[in-house]
């Protein structure tokens, strides 16, 4: 029996478990999540903004595999392989703007739509026709400040995916333009990047775990979603939150933080490892990559439009609660993962009402593991 078959979903959330130890623990288990989840989702993997002018570039990798995205010059965006078709080299390093690609190796150089245009030094060559020689493409979108790729020749578009979303952030009267990077903080978490999104989709360990986010919260009124292909998250700020919300090591009150909001705040988590937390002005990006399957990197990203001195304070305050309230998450995702190394532990009971998200996101991952096509959740 294969790993994958260790699992069998319930449908039934009053009888539900978790994914097996194993499935955090195991070095296989990421092999496959890497060829059949992270190859065949979408992935952010940089900034609109990089890539606003024909000719701007930036490499990324996803999966393991090394990509370039690229503004050509009709103005399309457009996503490749960082592959050379000669000798595999890379057809561009980090980030600016190019009239063309070009190999670091040889020199072959391609247009900036994927065509190879021009091999120096190479003569003699039998059965070949340089016309047919082209970069592979791989699906790539934007939304807001953000691009992402898809690797998969099949994927779903990733309109689809973001609508439900896009139509809640366009009711709700927030928007995702204009707005640009204005910081950034990676945690490096000894965890397996599952332990880390468990932690993210549930609010059961918010009591316990973060006690100034709950002193400043209405938590009895404290809502978690499950969605086809995400889980949305709702918070309402109590009018007078409790001292103890402004206490704590990160010194900012997270009154004055949620109040900015103006009671507008939507939080998503995007299957399989994105997060996306959007304020009135402000955007925050999370990303969470396996390095190996007992550690992992987890992405904070801020976006902003125009900010005045109010609002820059403001916006620091969140960024230093935001920070301490990481700090508690990393803290017991590695105590978790310690402890899922234990004999006497192999899986748990999911709480319906509390962690009904996890069971939704379990089941996600069995049918994308299980299914040629993913289950639909491209």
């Amino acid at each position: 029996m294969s790993i994958i078959d260790s699992y069998q979903p319930i449908d039934d959330g009053a009888r539900a478990i978790t994914i097996p130890a194993a499935w955090y623990l195991d070095p296989e288990m990421l092999a496959c999540e890497r060829e059949r989840v992270f190859s065949r989702t979408w992935q952010p993997v940089g900034r609109s903004a990089d890539v606003a002018n024909p000719g701007d570039y930036f490499t990324c990798e996803v999966a393991g595999e090394p990509l370039v995205i690229v503004r050509d010059l009709s103005g399309a965006l457009a996503g490749f392989y960082n592959v050379c078709r000669h000798r595999a080299a890379p057809v561009a390093v980090g980030r600016g703007n190019r009239a063309r690609l070009q190999c670091v190796y040889h020199s072959w150089t391609y247009e900036l739509d994927g065509r190879l245009c021009r091999t120096p030094g190479a003569k003699g060559l039998a059965d070949w026709d340089p016309a047919k020689v082209c970069l592979p493409r791989v699906a790539v979108a934007t939304w807001g400040p953000l691009v992402f790729v898809n690797l998969d020749p099949d994927a779903d578009d990733f309109e689809r995916l973001a609508a439900p979303m896009a139509r809640e952030v366009e009711a709700a009267g927030l928007t995702l333009d204009g707005l640009s990077l204005v910081a950034r903080r990676d945690y490096d978490v000894a965890s397996n990047w599952k332990v880390y999104i468990d932690n993210y989709i549930e609010a059961y360990h918010v009591p316990t775990l973060h006690p100034g986010l709950y002193s400043a919260l209405q938590f009895d009124r404290y809502r978690v979603e499950l969605f086809e292909h995400h889980v949305a998250q709702r918070a309402p700020l109590k009018s007078e939150p409790a001292p103890a919300a402004r206490s704590g090591d990160s010194g900012a009150d997270p009154a004055n933080v949620y109040r900015a909001t103006d009671g507008q705040a939507l939080y998503y988590w995007v299957f399989p490892n994105w997060m996306i937390n959007l304020y009135p002005g402000n955007l925050q990006l999370n990303i969470v990559i396996p390095v190996d399957h007992e550690r992992t990197i987890t992405v904070f990203e801020w976006y902003t439009g125009e900010m005045d001195a109010d609002e820059r304070d403001r916006f620091e305050q969140a960024q230093a609660f935001s920070h301490q309230i990481q700090v508690e998450d990393v803290e017991v995702c590695e105590l978790v993962q310690r402890g899922l190394k234990s004999r006497s532990f192999d899986t748990g009971r999911l709480v319906p009402g509390q962690e009904h998200s996890i069971h939704g996101f379990h089941r996600m991952l069995h049918a994308c593991l299980t299914s040629a096509d993913t289950a639909g959740t491209r």
